[in-house]
């Protein structure tokens, strides 16, 4: 599986017809809790109008965007982290996708009944905030009583180790998000990371309204202050609408219906790229005669790191890449015109990956 989003959020703030939306998958969706209880994964390509200018200069028999997966995780409860609502399920399934889009209830409507029995957005944020916490702790605290006899006994690692459990406890209690506490040396991030921490996970909020005319309600505003605080991503979108959206098969048809309500693009592409962003990934591509496709990796990720998504073997017998930029092929208007303006290069094992590099790898298994 590639790169994973979890769609998370309290029952009936409308994550699985976003999710639907997103995947055209046809999760149930029903105004009652636990709707999903197993989670539904679906595959959602990512938008990069750089496929097409490709193949007007480099023809092939198919283009292949790159993707990311999208996992709809049952509406959490307050208790969760205690089993409530079969919470410590739900709490599994968030620890194993690599960021989180937190769906928040921004609208009104009385047909909809709220698990609270009122809409306060900042209020249900921090319901699933707490329980994510409060797992967190619990883990944390464990591996600390653990590790504290052997940092006791002048076990260096273990020292460092037990500093480490001691600032993000520290942290958390004052409802700081393991994400928000910084370390400074490698060894002290290499460890915190390992941990895998549910407040770790980078966090995209998606407020969910009614109406497209309410982009900025008190419920909006309120989401926007809070993701301020934490430094994390905002999408506004309305759920229904976008289900309707993608249910439009014809590119042009649906463009219009875009353009009628005022809108550049999907409130889904925009949630798919600001998943990119928050999950710091980039886009290297890989061309030729059968594909033209894009292919997802972190940033500042190495050459060989590249070549192993492609196929591990590619990794394992790196010997060099050939390496132009998407802005050179634009220029030149081929990859022999790129050659002979010399904007072709030679990269080794050191080469750090931009967004937008052309590459072709030479390998020996």
């Amino acid at each position: 599986m590639g790169f994973t989003c979890g769609l998370v959020g309290l029952p009936n703030v409308g994550k699985s017809t976003i999710f639907n939306a997103l995947t055209s998958a046809g999760a149930e969706s029903a105004n009652y809790a636990f709707t999903t209880i197993d989670p539904n994964v679906g595959v959602v390509d990512v938008p990069d109008p750089r496929l097409d200018v490709i193949a007007q200069f480099v023809p092939a028999q198919k283009r292949v965007p790159t993707t990311m997966h999208f996992v709809d995780i049952a509406g959490l409860v307050k208790g969760a982290s205690k089993g409530e609502g079969l919470g410590n399920q739900f709490l599994g399934n968030i620890r194993e996708v690599d960021a989180i889009a937190h769906v928040v209830r921004c609208f009104e409507d009385d047909n909809i009944p709220h698990v609270h029995n009122r809409v306060d957005a900042h209020s249900d944020i921090e319901v699933i905030n707490t329980e994510l916490m409060i797992s967190d702790m619990e883990g944390l605290e464990k591996r600390k009583v653990k590790l504290d006899k052997l940092a006791r006994s002048g076990d260096k690692d273990a020292r460092m180790q037990v500093g480490v459990l001691t600032r993000l406890l520290e942290g958390l209690n004052q409802d700081q998000p393991a994400r928000t506490v910084l370390f400074e040396t490698p060894a002290e991030q290499k460890f915190s990371q390992s941990l895998n921490l549910l407040t770790a996970k980078p966090v995209l909020y998606v407020c969910n309204i009614a109406d497209p005319e309410e982009t900025d309600n008190d419920h909006v505003q309120a989401v926007r202050r809070h993701a301020e605080e934490e430094d994390a991503g905002v999408v506004v979108l309305v759920g229904k609408i976008e289900n309707e959206i993608m249910e439009i098969e014809e590119p042009e048809e649906r463009q219009a219906f875009l353009e009628e309500l005022g809108l550049k693009e999907t409130g889904l592409d925009r949630m798919i790229h600001e998943g990119y962003r928050i999950l710091d990934l980039c886009t290297f591509f890989t061309v030729g005669e059968k594909e033209n496709r894009a292919w997802t990796i972190r940033k500042h990720s190495k050459a060989p790191q590249a070549a192993g998504k492609i196929h591990t073997d590619f990794e394992k017998g790196f010997i060099r890449a050939e390496v132009y930029h998407f802005d050179d092929l634009v220029q030149y208007k081929s990859e022999t015109a790129v050659k002979e303006a010399g904007k072709l290069r030679l990269e080794g094992k050191e080469y750090v990956v931009k967004d937008g590099d052309i590459m072709h790898f030479r390998f020996n298994v």
